[in-house]
């Protein structure tokens, strides 16, 4: 049963096409400072450990509520790494980086989500998609916040 939500087909499927964007760069993210999470080393251990810690779990809720957001379009939501590697824009990290590398690669993958984000926003602002742009809102807030808290901790 088509959804009857006062957006038409055409604008769902842009608009979730960008969400998907969204999705996979978030879920990359995700992916990525939780694999910073269990390997940071050095003299910012405990405080890195449990800013990323913060931050992956953040992003954990996030791709939940992105995801339910493309299926309320009636869109089936991307869901496998394969999917994800075609749509994002952040690079896996290895685990081998210094804490400093960490730092400056998490903040890159924060400003790309915020950027994916703030692409949307036309699409869902043009289709008076308020839920949708709540979202984005949310999502550039607190990605743009990391972001900055991130690159605070660089000399």
């Amino acid at each position: 049963m088509e959804p009857n939500i006062g957006i038409d087909a055409k604008h769902r499927e842009e608009i979730a096409t960008g969400l998907s964007r969204l999705l996979a760069d978030s879920y990359t993210l995700y992916l990525k400072t939780h694999n910073y999470h269990w390997n940071v080393t050095g003299p910012q251990f405990n405080t890195l450990h449990l800013m990323f810690e913060q931050q992956y779990t953040e992003l954990a809720t996030a791709v939940d509520e992105i995801a339910e957001r493309i299926r309320a379009l009636g869109i089936k939501a991307p869901g496998s790494y394969s999917a994800f590697a075609g749509l994002t824009k952040i690079s896996e990290g290895s685990g081998d980086e210094t804490a400093e590398q960490m730092i400056r690669e998490l903040v890159l993958g924060q400003e790309t989500v915020a950027r994916t984000a703030r692409e949307i926003f036309p699409l869902a602002a043009g289709a008076s998609d308020e839920p949708t742009s709540d979202l984005l809102t949310q999502r550039m807030q607190i990605h743009e916040k990391n972001a900055w808290m991130l690159r605070s901790m660089l000399a």
